[in-house]
């Protein structure tokens, strides 16, 4: 028996679920789904970004949902026009199978008159910003006087984000009998002055420890000279060579400048930040979540609506103003129960910071070094020769390998006098690293230029057997 029938979810939305994948529920989705089904109660849910939250909340709000009444019933706050989009499209999968529930997403950026239309059709959930929720309720576009249910998700975020004076707006033109729940990563003042003052004994769900970090991500800090921040980057970067990350720094103009030097230097990477139009925004992500970027470089408002599966790394490139903001950075990676790895870069101004954040995440920094060249080399030599190992071998080829051969020992040759300056005699020694870089530079180059060969005489049959 799937886990997910005992925990009280309807035929429709186990479908939903089967279609999926979902096999099990994470912790928060079974703590809080059987609380919420069983009755109209208001609650506040701690749980790290990541963690299945949508689903909490979701799959109970579809379920508690008349279908049949065309008017609003429930009304999602989320911080970001990414995140308001996420979770529209999560609730529209999870009720696939639940016939006349409407899910229309309000937020900046779009016609808001379009956005208007859509509700007056008839929009049983409401998915919106606080911006632009409380510019439709200025205008009389939406009427939200008679909802049932309000979630705040994020909602430290929110808050964080300046959005307190709008949620309060929005909340006191939402009727007092309806249930509210609350999700959020941490629990800092302004989201208890919330929850007190919108909220009947609420419920409280915590998984792991109240505002600490994940235990799927570990935490490493490299302490460098200011100057040297952009290359210690890029080792970092080369010494990984699978990465798949959000590169976070403090401002839009930074976020830019990191984003255009790793793109001139070679690197797989694009910009994520507030001066991008909505378009420009939604193709980077789109090109982000089909891993044809490898390093988002994003400021922190920018990226809270980024929820991405498989991310390996969070580097901080600059620690954020707030040390609380930190616990949401590292929430990117290690999502779903994968490990993943939040490093920061620091000079010796900044380690006080280090301590800090340690004291909120209630997990330790290891210190690191940034990789030489040579482990670099010795690692990228590694990662070329086992994506040659694993490469299938098309036995076309086999014709041709004697020409190779004589193309590998071409390439030792010179290795080769290179690796006598091994034995070179001691006024030479001195060259000796400069040596040692050269023949592991020449080794990558020799593995690259077969793995090439090998790969454009695959390609070559394959097109000469299609002609034949």
């Amino acid at each position: 028996m799937n886990k997910f029938e005992q925990l009280g979810l309807n035929e429709s939305l186990l479908k939903a679920i089967l279609d999926l994948g979902f096999e099990n529920p994470s912790e928060v989705q079974e703590k809080a789904i059987p609380l919420l089904l069983e009755k109209d109660t208001d609650m506040v849910a701690l749980a790290q970004t990541g963690t299945g939250k949508t689903a909490a909340f979701g799959f109970p709000l579809i379920q508690k949902i008349d279908a049949d009444n065309r008017n609003t019933q429930a009304l999602v706050l989320s911080p970001t026009r990414e995140l308001c989009l996420q979770i529209t499209n999560e609730l529209k999968n999870y009720s696939k199978y639940e016939k006349g529930i409407n899910v229309v997403a309000v937020y900046g950026g779009a016609s808001i008159t379009e956005q208007a239309r859509e509700i007056k059709r008839g929009a049983q959930i409401i998915v919106a910003t606080p911006g632009r929720m409380q510019d439709m309720i200025n205008r009389g576009l939406v009427n939200i006087k008679n909802i049932d249910y309000c979630v705040l998700d994020e909602a430290d975020e929110m808050l964080n984000m300046g959005f307190y004076e709008d949620i309060v707006s929005i909340l006191s033109d939402t009727p007092e009998e309806k249930s509210t729940w609350l999700f959020s990563a941490t629990m800092p003042a302004e989201v208890a002055r919330i929850a007190k003052q919108f909220m009947a004994e609420p419920l409280e769900i915590t998984v792991g420890t109240k505002n600490s970090g994940s235990a799927t991500v570990s935490h490493e800090f490299y302490l460098v000279n200011a100057r040297d921040r952009y290359e210690a980057l890029k080792r970092l970067a080369d010494a990984n060579p699978d990465i798949f990350s959000v590169v976070f720094c403090r401002t839009k103009r930074d976020t830019q400048a990191v984003a255009e030097k790793l793109i001139e230097d070679g690197y797989s990477a694009a910009a994520l930040h507030g001066d991008l139009s909505q378009a420009q925004r939604d193709g980077v992500m789109k090109s982000f979540r089909g891993r044809q970027i490898q390093m988002l470089v994003a400021t922190d408002v920018a990226a809270r609506g980024i929820d991405v599966d498989n991310v390996t790394h969070v580097v901080n490139y600059q620690l954020p103003d707030e040390v609380e903001t930190y616990n949401h950075r590292s929430g990117r990676t290690g999502r779903a129960g994968k490990l993943g790895t939040s490093i920061v870069i620091v000079t010796k101004s900044e380690l006080r910071k280090i301590s800090a954040i340690e004291r909120i995440i209630k997990q330790k920094f290891e210190e690191k070094t940034i990789p030489s060249g040579i482990e670099i080399c010795e690692i990228q030599l590694l990662h070329l020769a086992n994506k040659i190992k694993d490469t299938e071998v098309d036995h076309e080829i086999d014709n041709y390998l004697p020409a190779i051969g004589n193309i590998v020992r071409s390439l030792i040759t010179v290795a080769e006098i290179f690796e006598s300056c091994e034995n070179a005699k001691p006024w030479r020694r001195k060259k000796k690293k400069t040596a040692k870089y050269l023949i592991a530079y020449l080794s990558a180059l020799k593995v690259i230029k077969l793995f090439k060969i090998f790969c454009s005489l695959s390609i070559i049959i394959r097109k000469l057997t299609k002609i034949i």
